[in-house]
């Protein structure tokens, strides 16, 4: 079984952007580790063997590029990416919230609570807001009223839109549960469930299934590549939700479990594979 990169249906590949795979590779591999800039050569033989095409890989190098997140260095004909600042920023957020002690936990105590309304002309408006707060991990507890766990900063998860802009009627409240009127039920109405479920077990489906370190000659930077991504798009897609008002089995304690043994058995071989990579590619 080719180290858990397959979907649940077992022979149709996991499909994964070339843009997230590579921010994962930079985050494990290069951040902090002093190996940049690396040959572009490289990142298309990592994202080969995790089914990206060399022109989507070249594709997606340029679009970052453009972004400010690589900066190309070019020696004679051959062109490697060092990170930037703004890729630095990005990689360092992402790390603290893979490695966060719980990173399914709300950040704070309470509930922050977003109420807007936008003119029916500025529908495209609406439609952003709305990306941003699900985004955010808010969940849509009533018509025109949104709420996450903890403490969020709503100025962030607006973004470049300002909570002042023309035609915005936005307020944002902390706001705590009244003794004896749990909120269990706003959550089950605001977020579903059984969907989160799903999207931490499929998860758990594809990574319980990798065999081990030493599968393969080349396959630890390509394994680990592809479970930081997997990580990241889990984080990013499941809110952050009070444990106490979830099933007693709720998935999270086991996905972040195998998560950090995998990660564990990983990581080292990883970096010692890489250097054994860029060893040829820096000496042509």
């Amino acid at each position: 079984m080719p180290s858990g990169l397959e979907g649940e249906g077992g022979a149709d590949r996991v499909r994964r952007r070339p843009e997230q795979l590579l921010l994962a590779f930079l985050g494990e591999l290069v951040l902090g580790h002093d190996v940049a800039p690396v040959p572009s050569a490289v990142l298309v033989d990592v994202l080969a063997e995790l089914d990206v095409g060399e022109p989507a890989t070249r594709a997606a190098l340029a679009r970052m590029a453009r972004r400010g997140l690589l900066a190309p260095v070019r020696s004679g004909r051959t062109v490697a990416y060092d990170l930037t600042p703004a890729s630095e920023r990005v990689l360092r957020d992402a790390h603290g919230r893979i490695f966060a002690d719980d990173p399914f936990a709300p950040e704070g105590a309470g509930w922050t609570l977003v109420t807007f309304s936008v003119p029916e002309r500025q529908r495209d408006l609406r439609h952003r807001l709305r990306a941003q707060l699900a985004w955010a991990g808010f969940g849509l507890l009533r018509d025109g009223l949104w709420i996450a766990p903890g403490e969020v900063d709503v100025a962030e998860v607006l973004g470049e839109v300002p909570a002042d802009a023309p035609g915005l009627d936005l307020a944002a409240f902390r706001a705590v549960e009244v003794p004896g009127f749990s909120a269990a039920r706003s959550v089950r109405t605001a977020w579903r469930l059984g969907e989160i479920r799903e999207r931490h077990d499929a998860f758990q489906d594809r990574w319980a299934a990798w065999p081990g370190p030493g599968s393969g000659p080349t396959t630890a930077v390509r394994d680990l590549t592809a479970l930081v991504a997997d990580w990241l798009a889990l984080l990013r897609a499941v809110p952050r939700l009070p444990v106490e008002h979830l099933d007693v089995d709720w998935p999270s304690t086991a996905s972040v479990a195998l998560f950090r043994g995998l990660h564990e058995a990983l990581a080292g071989p990883a970096r010692g594979e890489l250097a054994r990579r860029l060893a040829p590619a820096r000496a042509r």
